[in-house]
């Protein structure tokens, strides 16, 4: 039976040099990068894949691009969430007969006093978890939809069995750690960053869905195996050599430095969909030691 754990890479659109199409050569060529390392997996379509700016149409491309590409032995997590629950529940069903093994689900937020209501997102998660054909793994990403889901709401929505876990990009570790300690054990609980893998694994997680996985997977994913073997001292300094890479292509530069490490590291970014801008020229320099940085010092752990 398929179980959610370990670390996903939330795979990047790649577009075409006038930002109008979705290159898809690029794209599978990137999956096979991702093939080739220690991920479990790939998430398509999470924030880091600007989802928000892609038409139905390309939603649905870029769900059936990376399950084709996908190795057999990894899988394939599909952002499905939309403002409504029909569109999300549409979409979720299309992902299960791509291929998908589960659906990451951000809530509805444009609404956001409604939104923030126990009662509307708990009606919301149920029904789409109640209908759709693979499995819901709940998505917080509060500083982009401005809505928290909460540890209570969490724990409440966990009981229900289509509903497999969290992906929890608030860096709260609090939070995380009350969500772990109020779900079913095999409730998995995810972190959303790199900085944060190390003590949401030690306090019981089940893995991370992380914008530097692209980047440096393999480095990712030895922050996961030692922490799950509890080697505290080594990842704690590999926790440490990884965080400035981390922000560097989330909070720093976020998605045009996460598109620009890309190509350092021998894969595909191209330019992000405007009104989202390149990586200012002189800031490369800066990038590219940082990542050259951090590999270095992740090889020496």
């Amino acid at each position: 039976m398929w179980k959610l754990e370990g670390i996903y890479a939330p795979a990047p659109a790649v577009f075409t040099d006038d930002g109008k199409y979705l290159d898809k050569d690029k794209m599978a060529e990137n999956v096979k990068f991702w093939n080739g390392t220690g991920l479990s997996g790939i998430v398509v379509m999470g924030s880091n894949g600007e989802f928000v700016f892609l038409n139905p149409e390309e939603k649905r491309e870029m769900i059936d691009l990376v399950c084709q590409n996908i190795g057999p032995e990894k899988s394939v997590i599909a952002g499905t969430g939309c403002e409504t629950t029909r569109d999300t529940i549409e979409l979720c069903e299309y992902a299960a007969k791509a291929g998908a093994k589960a659906a990451l689900v951000i809530s509805p937020n444009y609404y956001k006093k409604a939104m923030q209501t126990d009662r509307v997102i708990q009606a919301f998660y149920t029904e789409v978890a109640d209908q759709s054909p693979i499995p819901v793994v709940l998505y917080n990403m509060p500083g982009n939809s401005g809505i928290n889901l909460s540890s209570a709401i969490v724990a409440a929505l966990a009981k229900h069995p289509n509903i497999i876990g969290v992906k929890d990009s608030g860096g709260n570790i609090v939070q995380i750690m009350e969500i772990i300690r109020d779900t079913p054990e095999d409730f998995a609980v995810f972190a959303g960053s790199a900085s944060f893998l190390f003590p949401t694994i030690a306090a019981g997680g089940a893995g991370g869905t992380l914008a530097l996985a692209n980047v440096l997977p393999d480095e990712c994913v030895k922050l996961y195996e030692l922490s799950k073997a509890g080697e505290t001292e080594r990842a704690s300094r590999l926790q440490l050599a990884l965080i400035e890479a981390n922000t560097a292509v989330t909070g720093r530069w976020g998605i045009p430095g996460l598109k620009a490490a890309m190509e350092m590291v021998g894969c595909s970014g191209g330019t992000p969909r405007k009104p989202l801008l390149p990586m200012p020229e002189e800031d490369r320099a800066k990038l590219k030691f940082i990542i050259e940085d951090a590999k270095r010092k992740a090889a020496d752990i």
